[in-house]
């Protein structure tokens, strides 16, 4: 009996949902030149460890104007998807280069969200990666 209680703690964990359905990335910026032969931009980075689909509600937050809402995408079952922000758009709005902005990601499953940030405006590129800050 205590063999299959400690069998059983080792095992549960395995089967929690890893990682959050809300994050925020209060710090994103488009890098508005490159030099090089690298290109400056950002993705957000999405690991869904689920054996479903997880649908993704993006919102971008601006400093100067109204957000950019309901960008949608979604994260097949046990795959990531990298998504790079320039490309991200709704109703005709997308982000502008060399404007500060944050990020939400709302998922209706848990997954884990990363951010990174190449900046190659200059021949000593630089690269940024944190995990987003997740909402509990």
């Amino acid at each position: 009996m205590m063999a299959a209680f400690l069998l059983l703690s080792l095992v549960k964990p395995m089967f929690r949902p890893k990682g959050e359905k809300h994050w925020i990335i209060p710090d994103a910026y488009i890098p508005p030149t490159s030099a090089g032969s690298l290109v400056s931009h950002e993705s957000i980075c999405v690991l869904n460890c689920s054996s479903e689909e997880a649908l993704l509600r993006i919102t971008i937050f601006f400093e100067d104007r109204e957000p950019i809402e309901d960008i949608l995408y979604v994260v097949p079952p046990r795959r990531t998807k990298h998504i790079r922000t320039s490309t991200l758009n709704s109703k005709g709005m997308s982000i502008p280069a060399d404007v500060p902005y944050a990020i939400e990601v709302c998922s209706d499953i848990a997954v884990i969200v990363q951010y990174s940030r190449l900046d190659a405006t200059q021949a000593e590129n630089a690269l940024m990666s944190v995990i987003a800050y997740p909402i509990k």
